[in-house]
């Protein structure tokens, strides 16, 4: 069984309409989201074994909060691939990973993040910005990991809805 945990970034900011997309920052609120997500994962003991993130600076630091916030012990990869990606983008990066990885992390950004929870588990979910799906996936190896592959939500979490 392995357990992908997929992430939205959180809330970007749009106050210096000269950044292109890809630079755009986190706000406030997508700041303290972020941490506040990080905490989640520690407490519920899902704490993955690798983090892949988008290179653009809202999900970058999203990953970075996240990971600090959560005690991540490792180090992230960070892919241009991520960046609007399709659901196959994910795919094609997951197969690639090691069969020792049992509880990955992907963050990046909609509409690719909500269409892989809706393909990987057959729901459609309004995924907003901090999100985090818990999905699990039943196969041995990421290699396994295809287009058909059905997993289960286990959870998912909006920041909004944390007490």
């Amino acid at each position: 069984m392995k357990t992908l945990l997929i992430m939205r970034h959180a809330k970007s900011s749009w106050d210096n309409m000269y950044l292109g997309d890809h630079e755009r920052p986190l706000n406030k609120r997508g700041k303290r989201d972020a941490v506040r997500m990080g905490e989640l994962l520690r407490a519920e003991d899902l704490v993955p074994e690798l983090i892949i993130s988008s290179t653009a600076e809202r999900a970058r630091d999203t990953a970075e909060r996240v990971a600090e916030s959560s005690g991540y012990p490792h180090e992230m990869l960070f892919t241009r691939q991520f960046y609007h990606a399709a659901p196959e983008d994910y795919l094609r990066q997951l197969r690639k990973l090691e069969d020792d990885l049992d509880r990955v992390m992907v963050v990046g950004h909609n509409p690719g993040m909500a269409e892989l929870v809706a393909d990987k588990c057959a729901v459609d979910e309004h995924f907003t910005t901090a999100n985090i799906a818990w999905v699990a996936l039943p196969l041995n190896s990421w290699s396994q990991l295809t287009e058909e592959t059905q997993g289960e939500l286990r959870r998912l979490w909006r920041p909004k809805e944390l007490v």
